[in-house]
């Protein structure tokens, strides 16, 4: 089967988190909005006129006659197919409940930017921004980033994965959530990855696998930016400035 998964083009955003778990899997995927006519097939779909069970918003995946919306129903979905997650049904469930934490974790970072609503600009809600900022380095960071630090730290031998012994879509997601943290708030996890060493373990496995090696590499890869949701404003992550 032929994947087609639908994202804005020119983000990583919440695609990438599907990105991922295709690239590990090797699977067989286009995706669809960078290509010519992408964007407004994309958005036909969105529409909803010719399909049963439209999607509410990007992204979703088409597998065969099936459109998948949201993150962590489409890693639902893949994992199984392609050894993603547990083979049993509470290894599953595990899996996806660490997914949603995560999906949770990506929802407040994105409010730090915008804060009040996203129709309005970064610069229209920055006082706001500030202070939720703030609340995030503070206290939310160390919160989900230390609830995954003692999943991990459970394996002693630094060989362990959040859902077992084996690799799953969930680690990828921890990854991707890591390095887009890094880049938005680089103080911030300057100061927290001393304690989080089961965590960084896991993101520098994850980075040297092969086939996620060969995709961060490559073009397919964009790069982060002011545009998705992992933003970097030097004025929302204060204190001595480290090189991105």
């Amino acid at each position: 089967m032929r994947y087609e998964l639908y994202y804005w083009p020119g983000i990583q955003g919440r695609g990438e988190f599907v990105r991922l778990a295709l690239e590990e899997a090797a699977a067989d995927y286009v995706d669809v909005a960078r290509g010519d006519g992408g964007e407004n097939a994309m958005l036909t779909l969105l529409r909803g006129d010719a399909v049963v069970r439209p999607p509410f918003a990007p992204p979703f995946l088409k597998a065969g006659r099936r459109i998948i919306g949201q993150t962590a129903n489409i890693l639902l979905f893949l994992g199984p197919r392609h050894r993603l997650t547990p083979g049993d049904e509470a290894g599953r469930l595990w899996t996806h409940q660490l997914q949603l934490t995560i999906a949770d974790l990506v929802a407040e970072v994105h409010d730090t930017h915008h804060p009040i609503a996203s129709s309005l600009y970064y610069e229209d809600q920055r006082p706001e921004a500030t202070r939720r900022a703030a609340d995030l380095r503070a206290r939310r960071l160390p919160k989900y980033l230390g609830y995954f630090e003692r999943i991990l730290a459970r394996h002693s031998d630094g060989a362990g994965y959040l859902a077992g012994r084996r690799l799953t879509y969930v680690d990828l997601s921890l990854f991707q959530a890591v390095e887009g943290l890094r880049y938005a708030f680089p103080n911030a996890m300057a100061a927290l990855e001393p304690r989080l060493s089961a965590t960084m373990r896991l993101c520098a496995r994850v980075r040297e696998r092969p086939r996620i090696a060969a995709y961060l590499a490559s073009s397919r890869r964009l790069p982060f930016s002011e545009e998705g949701i992992f933003r970097h404003y030097p004025e929302l992550d204060p204190g001595k400035s480290r090189t991105r």
